[in-house]
């Protein structure tokens, strides 16, 4: 069964709407990607309204950062996810959304890209104060 993004059939009394439209595919959701951090690299090409493409980024191991000070890029290795307010059990299961902080190389960075969105893992190199 597909994930409805549409309008509720019920009003927030319980009692039920009289239908005018039925529902339309431009109304479908689909589920999240959820990143997962692995050894391997791993994507899907997705078609989206107007015939474009999207790739989601399900599974990965680097990260592109930018060190705010030299403001230099680094293709680095990742090796956990730290804290995630997406939820708190992404955390125990390593996995990567946007505004997570990650264990990196090179220190803890914060995610400032939409891997199921993307395709990329993009981040921010952060200081000891700005991960508390």
């Amino acid at each position: 069964m597909g994930i409805w993004q549409g309008k509720s059939k019920r009003k927030p009394t319980g009692g039920k709407y009289r239908l005018v439209v039925k529902k339309h595919k431009k109304e479908m959701g689909r589920e999240p990607a959820e990143t997962h951090l692995t050894d391997e690299i791993k994507t899907k090409i997705v078609r989206v309204a107007g015939g474009n493409k999207k790739v989601k980024l399900l599974k990965t191991n680097y990260a592109n950062v930018i060190d705010p000070k030299s403001n230099a890029c680094k293709k680095v290795s990742i090796s956990n996810v730290v804290g995630n307010d997406a939820n708190k059990h992404y955390i125990r299961r390593n996995i990567i959304t946007k505004g997570a902080i990650i264990e990196t190389e090179i220190g803890k960075a914060k995610v400032t890209s939409r891997p199921g969105q993307d395709g990329v893992v993009n981040a921010v190199l952060i200081t000891e104060e700005e991960v508390k």
